[in-house]
This record gives C-alpha cells, structure tokens and sequence, in this order.
C-alpha cells in the first residue's frame, strides 16, 4: 500500500446508484480479486525470470480497476474478449488461478491445455473468449459475439477490450462500421495506458482534443472518457454503456485511462527508455487503482489496514500454489498436437470426416 494518500476524490461517484446499491461484501470482493490479480502477476513474473515460463508474458499490474469494474456489472447474457493482456479479465470471471497459472507454463491442465499459452486464455462456460494475440484481432469477433446475442433475442452485451494501439487497426474500424450500421450491442473499451508497445499515443495516433475514443463520431456512435483509478468511476461509466446495450441495442466506445507499471510485456527492456522513471513512481504513488480502493474503503469502515495486509497474504498463498500446480502438472503429449484445431475433427461431425484438412494428407 502507498504511503501517499490519493489526489482525486474517494466519494466521487459512490452516490451513483449502480455503486450505492453495493454491499460491503460486494466492495471487498472487488478488492480481493484485484489484488489476486496482481499477486497472480507477480507470481508469474518470479517464475518467469527463474526460467519456468517462456514464450511472451504481458501483465496487467496497475490496470486491475478497469477488467474488475467493468466486468462486475455483468450477467448471464453479457460476453467478454479481450488481447493479449489477458490474465486479469481471466480471473474476473471466475477462472482459476491454478487453470491459468499452468496455461502460462505451457502444461496440460491448463485452461488452453497448454497450448494458448499466456496470451490465449479461454473459457467458454463463463462467456469469457479470450485472449487474443493478433493486435486489434478480437475487435471484429466482439462485434460477432454482439451479434449473436441480438440474433438470439438476448439482454445482453459483449465488453471488448483493446489496447491504445488497436485503434489504429483497420479491423477495429471495420467493426466499428458494423456495429452503428446494424446496432449491435458492443461494448469497445479501450485500455488507454498511453503507449503502444513503445510509442507514446502522441506520437502513433491521430485524434481528437477530446481523446481517442472521440473517433466514435465518425460512426454516430456514443462514447465516453473514464478514469481508471477509480472502480466508482469505472462502474458508473461503464454501467451507461451496458444499460444502452441492453436496452436499446446500441454500440459504445469508452476510453478508461489506466497505466501499467511494467513494461509492454517481460522481454520489453526499455520500459524505463521511453517513459521517465519519475513517470512511473507517479502513477505507481499516486494513481495505483488497488491503493485507492483500499483508502476509499478505509475512508467508509468498510475495512481496515489489516484487513488488507490479510487478503494480500492469501492471495499470495493462492498465486504460489498455483504455480506449484503448474509446475507439477505434466506437459500436452506430442500425440495430442493435431487435437482442438477443428471441431468437426475431434467431435467426428459427418464435415470432420470428409472433405481435405491440411494435416490429415
């Protein structure tokens, strides 16, 4: 926990009657899972730099607030897709640490099987379809996932996650395009966390005074700016745009301003390079969303600073058993390579068995 108290305001928002209508239990429950979140983090990053993990490892420290938020507004109806960035959603949604933790190890009970790896993680049981690795790829499926829930008479939505640089992809704009056409309700929130990989926004997009998500007016399109320090903020925010798709079938792009504290992903080594590294003690002293949502609970006696010094420590235990199951857990067998590419194939549909698939012969 941060030794400096917030600048911005801890009751802004909490009148909001998406938020009033929370339980003390409700509020600790969304602490606790952004701090399992971070401890998840951090417990794959030990693990990554002991040699235990390869391949890529993008985490989700300091952008907690945004997946947590957002998604606690949801039903049974509603669906999630996001990047590559992809292990705090994940969790939200009610994965496992220890389904997740093996999938970044590349073992067999992994919720991928081994085979997604960290930037594939998928559950479709909870609506949760994916982790998506193609920059802007999962822009055009959340718009699909919208149009099934309309096609299907549902309340529903589907929140799709981007990051900043995505909204330069010209799938984004094309799901763009179809969603105002055919008023889908999609959600596109974008996790504006101020860099591309290693390029500021400044210097790789174009865009309104107003920011980003301005570029909705090109399709007719509502949108909003928010906060991402703020689980208030995020939840009042976001609620209007699932309310509008709900009830009125209509498509939104949100900008949730957020910051991560490491860099793009672990083999980014010049994270200190391109953001000075005052910039970030600020952002992780004054803006971190899981310190703020501590001291705003502390503000209403919601809980104390033990409180939390507890949950942490549990959910740290959590994270090192999960990676006590991954590691103990065994590899996918070579044999099993071809399995979960076609579903006709391994559900021997009369379309798996005939016809030409590329490694049958």
């Amino acid at each position: 926990m941060a030794s400096k108290t917030p600048k911005k305001s801890t009751a802004e928002y909490a009148d909001d009657p998406i938020n009033a209508s929370l339980t003390d239990e409700e509020k600790i429950g969304l602490l606790r899972t952004m701090v399992r979140i971070r401890r998840f983090e951090q417990i794959s990053l030990k693990h990554y730099h002991a040699g235990s993990i390869g391949g890529f490892l993008h985490l989700y420290i300091g952008q907690e607030s945004v997946a947590v938020g957002s998604i606690s507004l949801l039903g049974e109806h509603d669906h999630v897709i996001t990047a590559y960035r992809d292990h705090g959603h994940a969790l939200t949604v009610g994965m496992s640490m220890d389904e997740c933790m093996a999938e970044v190890f590349g073992k067999k009970t992994g919720c991928s099987k081994g085979k997604g790896g960290s930037m594939h993680y998928f559950a479709p049981d909870k609506n949760y379809w994916g982790g998506h690795g193609i920059v802007g790829g999962q822009t055009p499926l959340g718009t699909g996932l919208a149009f099934g829930v309309k096609y299907f008479g549902q309340k529903g939505c589907c929140l799709c996650y981007l990051g900043d640089g995505a909204i330069n992809q010209g799938a984004f704009h094309e799901a763009l395009n179809l969603a105002a056409l055919w008023d889908l309700p999609v959600i596109f929130i974008i996790e504006n966390n101020g860099y591309s990989m290693g390029t500021s926004q400044l210097r790789s997009s174009a865009y309104p005074e107003e920011g980003l998500a301005a570029r909705a007016e090109g399709y007719k399109m509502d949108w909003a700016k928010i906060d991402g320090v703020s689980l208030y903020e995020i939840r009042a925010g976001v609620n209007k745009a699932v309310v509008r798709a709900h009830e009125h079938s209509r498509p939104t792009v949100l900008e949730i301003k957020t910051y991560r504290h490491k860099g793009h992903s672990v083999a980014d080594a010049n994270a200190e390079k391109y953001r000075t590294k005052e910039e970030i003690k600020e952002y992780m002293d004054e803006h971190d969303p899981i310190d703020f949502w501590i001291h705003t609970l502390i503000e209403e006696g919601v809980i104390t600073a033990d409180d939390y010094k507890q949950m942490n420590k549990e959910a740290g235990a959590e994270a090192d058993a999960a990676a006590e199951f991954a590691i103990k857990s065994p590899y996918p067998d070579e044999s099993e390579i071809f399995d979960d590419i076609y579903w006709e194939v391994d559900n021997n549909t009369e379309a798996g068995r005939t016809g030409r698939h590329f490694f049958h012969g």
